[in-house]
């Protein structure tokens, strides 16, 4: 939705068009559009040390003469442009450019491989240190929100999303955990090579390896399957800390719609984390995290929730990152009152008095890239989602919500979709509450309970 003072503030059709991420500015198209990641990895623990293969089928987004890949970090020794050499090829500025040997026409097939290698690390940037990081006995992936070419060549956009096949390589003795469902797993020797498939799209910031010393248990069987994979030492709390989890998929379900993917694990560090992260049909939880108390069961249900807001439903810029956070941040409220805690409106009414005393200079939909993982923004997306039900009464609000995750299912989403998906469901303007809310920076009242 577009228009004057007032109206939310969302990223136009033709930007969307462009492929132009306003908050990484770096990381304009390379001429590609990605359906399919292949990565073979073999990694050894104990030194650091990647080698590893991409494979890329895409096809031309225009007339090519060279084209790049986004990769941080890694040196290559490599490159076949649908098994050729190209003309040269180099990385540079966090890219790897690649100049061809013929001009490849828009809209034909492309496939790149990529032979490369090094120490993997995470990316050092605006929001710290994120991607492929070393654990005290393992590797986390967190490649929210540009650490994805710290271990893989990729279009490291949200909008860019393709499906993946992941082989992983490692000494025996250590858990595995990728997206998608694990198809292979074969012993040689002292090494174990596992492989997943992956046939969602998915953005390659939710592109995910753990590796640790974990047991993988069942924690339900269906309609979901949903294992927690974590070091034994934790096998009592985390049995106790995730007990509920089946419970919030059913809840979720009901409110949201199905589910989107084949499966949903979560991944128990041994280490502790700073916060929890989630992935394409996973979640990632420190040690810290699981208390034998529920401490954090929050998290659970906000983690949870991101697989339809973030997972399904991408943001096509990250501008638009109140539709992943502010999405699973009222999903905690959806948990704690069906669990019988606090009702949302209660919590959103402690949250808003919250809100009010502190400094109103965000604007949710265009935080911009210092401010768009600011804890207000967070809270001020699920006010907002709260005032759109109080605006719209429950059964046409969770009409919505179903209706939107099953409009944009595996897709990517702005803020004008959601107000169009509004409009179509339940035959209301949204643009009044989501210029408010959205697209200005001072805190509107929370209207009143019907």
């Amino acid at each position: 939705m577009t228009g004057g003072p007032g109206a939310p503030a969302s990223t136009g059709p033709a930007e969307v068009a462009a492929g132009v991420d306003p908050y990484l500015p770096d990381r304009g198209p390379g001429g590609l559009d990605v359906a399919r990641y292949e990565l073979d990895l073999d990694y050894r623990v104990a030194t650091n040390r990647l080698d590893a293969r991409a494979v890329v089928h895409a096809t031309a987004a225009t007339d090519l003469d060279r084209l790049a890949l986004d990769l941080v970090g890694l040196q290559v020794s490599r490159v076949l442009v649908d098994g050729r050499r190209p003309g040269r090829f180099a990385v540079r500025d966090g890219r790897l450019e690649v100049r061809l040997a013929r001009q490849v026409a828009a809209g034909d097939p492309v496939t790149v491989e990529v032979h490369y290698g090094g120490s993997p690390g995470p990316r050092r940037g605006p929001w710290g240190e994120v991607g492929w990081e070393e654990l005290t006995d393992g590797v986390i992936v967190a490649g929210q929100p540009d650490g994805a070419p710290s271990w893989f060549p990729c279009d490291d956009r949200p909008c860019a999303k393709a499906a993946f096949r992941i082989a992983v390589t490692t000494e025996v003795g250590y858990e595995v955990v990728c997206n998608g469902a694990l198809v292979s797993r074969r012993q040689r020797s002292s090494r174990v090579r596992w492989e997943f498939e992956q046939r969602e799209p998915t953005a390659p910031y939710l592109a995910t390896v753990q590796i640790g010393r974990y047991e993988r248990s069942a924690l339900a069987a269906g309609p979901v399957p949903q294992d927690v994979v974590a070091p034994p030492r934790l096998r009592a709390a985390r049995s106790h800390d995730f007990a509920r989890q089946p419970a919030m998929m059913a809840l979720f379900v009901d409110r949201f719609g199905p589910y989107p993917f084949d499966r949903y694990d979560v991944v128990v560090t041994d280490d502790a984390l700073e916060i929890p992260l989630e992935a394409h049909g996973l979640s990632v939880f420190g040690a810290n995290h699981v208390d034998g108390r529920r401490g954090t069961e929050r998290l659970v249900a906000h983690e949870l929730a991101h697989q339809w807001f973030g997972n399904s439903l991408t943001a096509a810029t990250w501008r638009d990152i109140w539709l992943h956070e502010g999405f699973a941040a009222y999903a905690e409220w959806l948990w704690e009152e069906h669990a019988g805690g606090r009702s949302a409106d209660a919590q959103a009414r402690t949250v808003h008095q919250r809100l009010a005393g502190l400094p109103q200079d965000l604007v949710i939909g265009d935080p911009g890239p210092d401010l768009m993982f600011d804890d207000r923004l967070y809270k001020r997306g699920a006010l907002t989602l709260h005032a759109l039900r109080l605006d719209l009464g429950d059964a046409a609000f969770f009409d919505v919500l179903r209706a939107w995750t099953a409009r944009h299912r595996h897709g990517t989403v702005t803020t004008a979709a959601l107000a169009a998906c509004i409009a179509d469901v339940a035959g209301a303007d949204a643009g009044p509450v989501l210029g408010a809310w959205v697209g200005a920076a001072p805190l509107p009242p929370l209207p009143r309970r019907r």
